[in-house]
């Protein structure tokens, strides 16, 4: 397996009761995984788990056969080589497309930053628009270049907190089709949380499903949603 949780165990400061008890999984190279559960059920503070925003009271999370958190290590978030795209963007409003894109591409000369910006934004379709700023964008392009951003760097694996949710209906089906073809596409090992069932059914290869922060079924979606 590409991902290795085992054990993970976290509680929030003050909290009475742990937010993550006992996580585990395996994921594939390549595998787009759905986090599915209500709010509250701890899917987010997965991600902030696997991104090092967090650090957890116990587990294993190996990267590539790679120990990044267990009882004796601690990577930190800049040395993780993971990917994140946050559920309102955060995109950098005073930055065009362009800057806000090549802002995580530390480690490339000028002409390398320019060749992946053209990548990208061939990759989601916002070619022509690397001069613009975030607000002269609609919601579907803001999202489009949050997406290139994340995957510019070529990260080992990308995490996901709730794309959708800032979109209106009709646009989260087109949007929905798009982001799927772009994970086939790259071929990066992903990890997405949502609360919404046709969010997973679209997109995830397997679905866990997460209840107070305990797994309580895990599958491929046409198993987990029958209905």
């Amino acid at each position: 397996m590409f991902l290795k949780i085992e054990g993970l165990k976290f509680r929030y400061k003050n909290a009475k009761e742990e937010t993550i008890k006992d996580f585990s999984i395996d994921i594939n190279k390549g595998e787009t995984i759905s986090i599915f559960g209500e709010s509250g059920s701890g899917k987010s503070t997965i991600l902030r788990l696997l991104a090092g925003l967090e650090m957890p009271s116990s587990g294993l999370i190996k990267i590539d056969n790679d120990i990044i958190v267990n009882d004796k290590n601690f990577v930190l978030p800049e040395k993780r080589d993971v990917g994140m795209f946050f559920q309102d963007y955060a995109l950098f409003p005073h930055m065009t497309v362009a800057k806000n894109i090549k802002f995580g591409l530390k480690h490339m000369n000028k002409k390398q930053k320019n060749h992946r910006l053209q990548e990208v934004l061939d990759l989601v379709n916002l070619t022509g628009l690397k001069s613009r700023y975030p607000y002269e964008l609609s919601g579907g392009q803001q999202q489009r270049v949050a997406l290139a951003r994340a995957l510019a760097p070529k990260p080992s694996i990308l995490l996901l907190d709730e794309p959708f949710s800032n979109l209106d209906t009709d646009l989260q089906t087109k949007i929905r089709k798009e982001l799927k073809k772009i994970l086939n596409k790259t071929k990066i090992t992903s990890i997405f949380v949502t609360h919404d069932r046709e969010d997973s059914k679209s997109i995830a290869d397997r679905v866990i499903v997460l209840n107070q922060g305990k797994i309580i079924e895990k599958g491929k979606p046409k198993d987990i949603f029958k209905s």
